[in-house]
């Protein structure tokens, strides 16, 4: 009787050129289940500003409750409360310190990384130290003759100390970040300009400031977060007449009676003028935290 055998498993040569058993392909999760995982990422990191917002429409004691209130009646209360305590003044002066700054930063920055980059200079890597370093020192250790400096000038309680302390801050990370930004313009480019005529300042504002602008955008962004968020300045070297959106939100908390509802409510009021700034550069700041990414 005869007897039939399974055929056998087809053979691949190993690296010895020795026919051997085939490998099975690895098996790979499916995309539906990559997709789950990362929504349920993005909703557990997305959830405490949820819960903020929501919070921001209840009234106290409803935010404050054990268990959580989920089923509630929307109100607007909490936010008139926080601008009928004065938040027009704080807001204005975040404005102020914010914009300012920022616009010190890339007037300052821009020539800066071109000559540190296109131009370099001598010991280039010194420089690009010296800037950083100026990161290293932890604030609390240069407040004290910052604030004896500004007693002196007569310059405590004033929103331009803090665009000058800002622009400091911000300066040495917006120097970093052009000089990447301008090292990835093709050095053709700048030569065939210079071959057509421009001049140095023809070619920053023809040729090189378009090619960096979605860098721009993403430096200038980064420094309106950092300005916008300062709180250890703004709350050593100012009072009530020149305090930022931190301190007022540092304000709402007390020691008596309930402040949950209202403080997220204010916490709302200080993220809108930065989630603004991202929604409206949100385009070229992809394109600018990319760039020289690929190669």
């Amino acid at each position: 009787m005869a007897t039939s055998t399974a055929p056998a498993p087809p053979s691949r040569p190993d690296s010895a050129g020795t026919p051997g058993p085939a490998r099975r392909p690895a098996r790979r999760a499916p995309a539906s289940l990559l997709t789950a995982l990362t929504w349920i990422l993005a909703v557990g990191f997305f959830s405490p500003v949820l819960w903020m917002v929501l919070t921001s429409f209840k009234q106290e004691s409803a935010a404050a409750s054990t268990p959580p209130t989920f089923v509630f009646a929307p109100t607007l209360d909490q936010y008139r409360a926080v601008l009928d305590a004065g938040a027009g003044s704080y807001f204005l002066n975040s404005l102020i310190a914010t914009g300012v700054s920022t616009v010190l930063v890339i007037l300052l920055a821009v020539p800066a990384a071109y000559a540190l980059s296109i131009r370099p200079v001598k010991k280039t890597s010194d420089v690009l130290f010296f800037f950083i370093s100026t990161r290293m020192l932890p604030v609390v250790a240069v407040i004290m003759p910052i604030y004896v400096i500004a007693g002196q000038l007569k310059v405590l309680d004033n929103v331009w100390t803090l665009v000058v302390l800002y622009t400091s801050m911000n300066l040495p990370i917006a120097v970093w970040m052009m000089r990447s930004f301008f090292q990835e313009v093709p050095g053709e480019v700048l030569e065939a300009a210079q071959m057509d005529g421009a001049g140095l300042m023809t070619t920053m504002r023809r040729v090189l400031m378009p090619m960096v602008a979605p860098g721009l955008a993403a430096t200038a962004l980064i420094c309106v977060i950092f300005a916008w968020n300062e709180f250890f300045f703004a709350l050593i070297l100012t009072a009530g007449k020149s305090a930022t959106v931190p301190v007022f939100l540092v304000s709402q908390m007390t020691s008596e009676g309930l402040f949950l509802a209202q403080l997220s409510a204010a916490s709302v009021l200080a993220s809108l003028p930065v989630i603004l700034a991202g929604w409206i550069a949100q385009k070229q700041l992809v394109r600018g935290l990319s760039m020289g990414a690929v190669k």
